[in-house]
């Protein structure tokens, strides 16, 4: 008698992948920069400085936290960090709602952000246009 093999349960993670928080911090900096493409006079270039502060902050904190909690929680848990973004994509993700794939968790987190990033990218492109047009 051979055994079967028993169709195993995809694995559940609670956390992000490290790719993940990457990638939000890549479209906060190519916000700031898409942001800074309205900076036309004094004015401005302060109040986008003040803007690009906060989203430093809004970054620079939970990384700050995270940090901390790394170093806090045990051995173990260490060990789910090795895995490659293709498994951990392809597991489930537990909300205190429900689960989801690993991939659709990454696209509902980092959705919001690329479309902040993309339109103030495109909203920059059509002022300056709209602005050499007109001259």
């Amino acid at each position: 008698m051979g055994t079967e093999l028993q169709p195993r349960d995809p694995p559940v993670s609670d956390h992000l992948h490290p790719l993940v928080y990457i990638a939000m911090v890549a479209l906060a900096a190519w916000f700031v920069l898409s942001a800074w493409g309205f900076a036309t006079d004094g004015y401005t270039d302060y109040l986008l400085a003040v803007v690009s502060g906060f989203i430093f902050i809004a970054v620079a904190l939970p990384y700050a936290l995270s940090r901390v909690w790394r170093r806090s929680r045990r051995r173990e848990a260490a060990d789910q960090d090795g895995k490659h973004f293709g498994e951990w994509a392809s597991g489930q993700f537990a909300t205190w709602q429900d689960r989801t794939s690993g991939a659709n968790a990454a696209i509902e987190v980092l959705l919001p952000l690329a479309a902040v990033a993309f339109g103030m990218t495109a909203f920059g492109i059509v002022l300056h246009v709209a602005a050499h047009s007109a001259a």
